[in-house]
């Protein structure tokens, strides 16, 4: 078993971060023991500062805008010179950047560049790369000889945002969350059936999951519209991914567009349902054990209006009934 682990990525901005978790939880589980370096080697990764509360204990140093596996010139010495990894696990797929990485000392390197032809593991014959960027991540930790159990390994909790997560949603109730926002307008499904949706439950109550922008577009119409939904981002004075991954432990249930949002609610490990539409599902569906994913093409078109209010809500009422 390794006892030092560097995993090389070019940045990480929310967005990759957020995808990237399933992979940290399950290379901690693989290795519980391992010292776990994190460099971003060509860019800024959200995970010195920012997510930085969602990896702690799961990744034990953080190389943040590293300079390495850019210039040709790297090549003819040693990035990090004086240091040695039992293990390295390349993240990206570029020729220049992996025979750079190489250079830096270790006992094993992982990479799937040139079809793992610099690896000393391949995946077993037959293997087909899979279309999800999380999945592609998962199958480095199980050619570096770990199961990719991320269920094994949780997020880290923060006492005082637990504590407010319960405070805004307080224990009793039967909350299912709705996040109707995306980094992108064409990514949404319609405000009006969320809405719609909402209203249409009994037993339960609903919960919006707003960020700052969507806040002050649609607070109001929800509000008018369903006037015992909670929206608990807005009663807080600041909001954070941990918090809102703390609300969505709270939930039965979640609904969410492809978004950030939708990452933060798989990563609480809750029944979620995901709508996708102009981007591929294949490719950018969140990993969670109980995962649900509606798509527009399944109903003849890309765009997010084209999935049926009745599809959702008879998913919906499914995973209710259980």
């Amino acid at each position: 078993m390794p006892e030092s682990i560097l995993v090389y990525v070019g940045l990480d901005a929310v967005g990759d971060g957020l995808i990237k978790l399933p992979f940290v939880r399950a290379l901690r589980a693989a290795f519980p023991q391992a010292r776990i370096t994190w460099m971003a080697g060509k860019g800024h990764t959200v995970f010195a500062d920012t997510l930085a509360p969602l990896v702690t204990g799961l990744i034990d140093e953080v190389l943040d805008e590293a300079g390495i596996g850019s210039r040709p010139q790297e090549i003819l010495r040693r990035p990090l010179a004086g240091r040695a990894f039992d293990l390295i696990i390349d993240t990206q797929r570029r020729l220049l950047t992996t025979l750079i990485l190489k250079r830096i000392r270790h006992s094993r390197f992982i990479s799937a560049t040139g079809d793992f032809r610099f690896s000393d593991a391949r995946p077993k014959p037959g293997w087909v790369r899979p279309a999800s960027l999380a999945a592609q991540m998962m199958a480095l930790v199980e050619v570096a000889g770990g199961k990719t159990d991320q269920a094994a390994f949780p997020l880290p909790r923060d006492e005082a945002t637990e504590t407010l997560a319960e405070r805004l949603l307080p224990e009793g109730g039967r909350y299912v969350g709705f996040a109707p926002g995306a980094g992108g307008r064409h990514k949404c499904w319609p405000l009006e059936r969320y809405v719609a949706l909402a209203a249409s439950l009994e037993d339960v109550v609903p919960v919006f999951l707003l960020g700052p922008a969507e806040a002050k577009d649609w607070a109001e119409t929800i509000r008018v519209a369903l006037p015992r939904a909670l929206l608990p981002l807005q009663q807080a004075e600041v909001q954070s991914p941990m918090l809102t991954i703390a609300l969505a432990r709270h939930l039965c249930a979640a609904i969410a567009n492809d978004s950030g949002t939708g990452h933060m609610l798989a990563a609480a490990d809750i029944p979620l349902i995901s709508l996708f539409g102009p981007t591929p599902a294949l490719k950018f569906a969140p990993i969670t054990r109980h995962p649900h994913v509606i798509r527009a093409q399944d109903f003849g078109a890309e765009s997010m209006d084209a999935i049926p209010l009745a599809a959702v809500t008879d998913v919906l009422r499914r995973l209710l009934s259980t």
